[in-house]
């Protein structure tokens, strides 16, 4: 069974804000395993995605910490199947005229897709999950990655509502005390 939660924390768009929640993990001495962060469809408001080890970390002294802070306007716990999660990596792998065929097969199993090909090697765009993505790593690394960068993870919740609904018709929802398909928590 996975110990690692995700959080989504919504947050006034202000400076600042992504080095506070980090410095907040800091102080404790708790790992993230994963962040991202990016604007919502309010301009005002963006979205940071939260990995955390809970077994390291107690996740529920960290969404409580978290909710206390200035302009952090939600927190939601992620219950595990109730959100959707997903990662990009773009990666580059050595090819020659005898691997690429090979190389381009695997791509397509993995519905990435090749995004730059070069006579010595091809730049691949995968998304998915945390273990979707290792997987096509483990069937590229014998061709020889010579560069990888990858996302961190990114959730929305399941269902018709959103996060920012319940903010924007229930002010009682802000920090997270708002009901939710989620468990929403502060």
């Amino acid at each position: 069974m996975s110990t690692k939660h995700t959080l989504s924390v919504l947050v006034e768009n202000t400076p600042g804000i992504l080095a506070r929640i980090a410095a907040l993990f800091s102080r404790r001495g708790f790992n993230l395993d994963s962040v991202s962060e990016g604007t919502t469809q309010d301009p005002g408001i963006s979205r940071l995605t939260i990995v955390v080890d809970a077994e390291v970390c107690p996740k529920e002294q960290v969404v409580k910490q978290i909710g206390k802070l200035v302009n952090v306007l939600k927190v939601v716990d992620f219950e595990p199947g109730s959100a959707i999660t997903t990662e990009i990596a773009l990666l580059k792998v050595r090819a020659d005229n005898r691997t690429r065929s090979q190389i381009v097969e695997i791509v397509q199993l993995f519905r990435a897709r090749i995004v730059d090909v070069v006579p010595e090697s091809v730049t691949i765009e995968a998304t998915g999950t945390t273990d979707r993505l290792a997987a096509l790593l483990n069937m590229l690394r014998p061709y020889g990655i010579k560069e990888l960068v990858q996302s961190g993870t990114v959730a929305i919740g399941r269902g018709a509502r959103s996060a920012l609904d319940s903010t924007a018709q229930d002010p009682t929802a802000l920090h997270g005390i708002g009901p939710g398909p989620w468990r929403a928590t502060a």
